[in-house]
């Protein structure tokens, strides 16, 4: 319970948090924030971490970080780096551990989730990569699955390239832009939730559709 409020707490007021640790940590907050999008993005058991309202909160504290330490180039490069590499290192261990990591052994490695990964495939094909990036716990699931697949892998370093840049963009430029806007700042925790809740309903409706044709064959 003490793990499940800290990160809560952490997620909700990540704009307090972040300059706390810009405060404390100054350059080294590169690398804090290096190693969790690389661990969301790199183990198939950490897709609990923030993702894109990490990268929007960091945009958006690089935006009026008086210092100079914080930069959105910075950001970018530096999290653009943990995100390819996450999804790189996701890829082989999927491709070493192979299909018996879904053998039930593992209880975070559910069937379920590799289900909902394969759907994606099937739906979106090697564009799986790019798209997942914008879907929680699919964007964790779909570099391993495309391992256990054995995905080739100059095709997947094409797409992850792609998708971990474009992701890692889309949201740092957005905090930039949008982040320190009054109404924003006020009510940041709302926001946060609002950009998880965003992030799902591509699954969701994916999940939705899935279902309407078993219902209708019943």
């Amino acid at each position: 319970m003490d793990l499940l409020y800290t990160l809560t707490d952490f997620v909700l007021h990540l704009d307090r948090h972040l300059v706390e640790m810009l405060v404390r940590f100054d350059l080294w907050i590169y690398a804090i924030l290096f190693a969790v999008i690389f661990a969301e993005t790199g183990f198939v058991v950490t897709p609990f971490l923030p993702g894109d309202s990490l990268l929007f909160a960091a945009g958006a504290l690089a935006a009026v970080d008086t210092s100079g330490t914080l930069t959105a180039g910075g950001l970018i490069a530096t999290l653009g780096v943990a995100a390819v590499l996450g999804n790189s290192v996701n890829y082989s261990i999927g491709a070493y551990i192979g299909p018996p990591a879904f053998s039930g052994r593992y209880r975070l490695l559910k069937l379920d989730y590799l289900h909902r990964t394969e759907d994606f495939f099937r739906r979106y094909g090697p564009m799986t990569i790019v798209l997942s990036r914008f879907v929680p716990i699919v964007r964790t699931f779909a570099p391993f699955v495309a391992g256990v697949g054995h995905m080739p892998y100059a095709r997947f370093q094409a797409y992850n390239i792609a998708g971990g840049l474009g992701w890692v963009v889309l949201f740092v430029v957005a905090g930039y832009l949008f982040g320190n806007l009054p109404w924003i700042k006020r009510n940041f925790g709302l926001v946060t939730i609002l950009i998880v809740l965003v992030s799902v309903i591509p699954i969701v409706l994916m999940l939705l559709r899935s279902r309407a044709p078993r219902a209708a064959r019943r």
